[in-house]
């Protein structure tokens, strides 16, 4: 059989990774592909760095119309990333009759439906799984291993170097900026992290996921999304006394009334193993009614893991071609005529636990106002912890965990709790998961 020929767009971190594990593994993954897969074209702007990273195996331009429209490839990998250049040329490549292969998770949870449309229409595939958690196959297993099952939920941790921050401001004690700053001179944040650290980057994961989960269209616009900015030391470290964990998740939920779709900190019973993913690793826990919970735990970036998860887009491709389009896994797991309009709810409407820290005037009668407040909104409490002051302080903290309730109520009982005059200042809300 005639070798697979590539083009790769971007020849960066995980471009390199890309061509060096193939060329290492050429014999391993032709045995398993039923084709030789060869990169033959190289775009990128840096044309002497690529030159010396491909040698002369293949042809560098720094122009990639060149390589979508080259007639000789098969299948283009965009690695390039944002939403403008990479775009334009994954759906050229499209119109070209190419399949791709990209993980530019950007893209797709902006302009997805756009894209998987304009490839169903021409008949060609367009593979993601590195678009998510890196080497982890998650997508694989949403999409084909776990089809079987209705999927309640998925909570993710899908931002290493959120996970790496939050990891350190627990074992260390350290505030956020501190360990920010640690994290860029390690390299596992970026000089302008700002996608990772506001939960964007989680947000784009957690809106794939969601929609090939639930069979509905990709709404990054519809995420509630926060980061971890604002998370202080303080609050890792009461999470610790009462048994949990502080993670920053993408959770994707169905509900009778819509799709919970959110990123923010979440409190998570330490006992969880998910609770337990330390440094920058990634894991996502899956719930389906019929194999209950399944987690997938691995290294969410990286140049070789990440090119894993392309190479194995690659062999899929090259298994696949010559199927017939309707015989192929559809690119949201759920058959393009199929899927629904669920609606995704506002956070407003989302059903949770909370925990609640507020700073106190140590007066009489201060507990019993917050708990009547609570009870007036439907607000029950599950565990309580009250610091005494320090010695010749007249303030204190008292840390309440709420059982389930609708965002709404606990915003409206915040308000009431701050106009309090022994309440000092704002009250700190942290989303609440059990995961069982």
């Amino acid at each position: 059989m005639k070798s697979i020929k590539v083009g790769l767009l971007g020849i960066g971190t995980v471009g390199a990774g890309t061509f060096n594990v193939l060329k290492r593994n050429q014999e391993e993954i032709s045995r398993r592909a039923g084709h030789g897969i060869e990169i033959v074209m190289v775009a990128d702007l840096n044309v002497e760095r690529a030159k010396e990273l491909v040698g002369s195996h293949c042809e560098v331009v720094s122009d990639g119309n060149l390589v979508v429209s080259n007639p000789d490839i098969d299948i283009v990998v965009e690695l390039i990333g944002g939403y403008g250049i990479a775009k334009d040329l994954v759906l050229k490549a499209i119109a070209n009759g190419k399949h791709v292969v990209t993980a530019n998770k950007a893209l797709l949870a902006t302009h997805g439906d756009e894209i998987f449309k304009a490839a169903q229409d021409k008949g060609v595939m367009v593979a993601y799984e590195a678009a998510v958690a890196g080497g982890i196959p998650i997508i694989k297993a949403l999409r084909e291993g776990l089809t079987a099952n209705r999927i309640e939920w998925i909570a993710g941790i899908i931002n290493g170097t959120t996970n790496f921050i939050l990891s350190e401001m627990r074992d260390k004690g350290l505030d956020f900026d501190t360990v920010l700053k640690e994290a860029q001179r390690l390299g596992y944040a970026e000089a302008d992290p700002t996608f990772d650290i506001e939960g964007v980057d989680a947000a784009h994961k957690a809106t794939l996921m969601s929609a090939i989960a639930f069979g509905i269209p990709v709404q990054f616009d519809k995420a509630h999304v926060e980061g971890i900015t604002k998370l202080e030391a303080v609050d890792i470290r009461y999470a610790e006394q009462l048994g949990y964990r502080i993670k920053l998740l993408g959770i994707a939920k169905r509900t009778p009334q819509g799709i919970e779709l959110r990123v923010h900190p979440t409190l998570i019973p330490a006992k969880r193993l998910i609770a337990n993913v330390e440094g920058a690793m990634n894991a996502v826990l899956v719930q389906g009614d019929a194999v209950g919970a399944t987690l997938y735990y691995g290294k969410g970036a990286g140049a070789e893991p990440t090119a894993s998860a392309v190479i194995a887009d690659l062999v899929d491709i090259a298994r696949l071609a010559d199927a017939e389009p309707a015989h192929r896994v559809p690119h949201l797991a759920f058959q393009p005529n199929a899927m629904a309009d669920t609606p995704i709810l506002p956070i407003s409407e989302v059903t949770t636990s909370y925990y609640l820290r507020m700073h106190v005037a140590d007066k009489l009668g201060v507990l019993a106002n917050v708990t009547s407040i609570l009870a007036d909104s439907t607000i029950s409490i599950d565990a309580m912890l009250q610091k005494e002051p320090a010695l010749g302080e007249t303030q204190t903290d008292i840390i309440m965990l709420t059982h389930q309730t609708q965002e709404k109520n606990v915003e409206a009982a915040i308000k009431k709790i701050e106009a309090l005059p022994t309440v000092i200042g704002k009250v700190t809300k942290i989303r609440l998961e059990h995961l069982s």
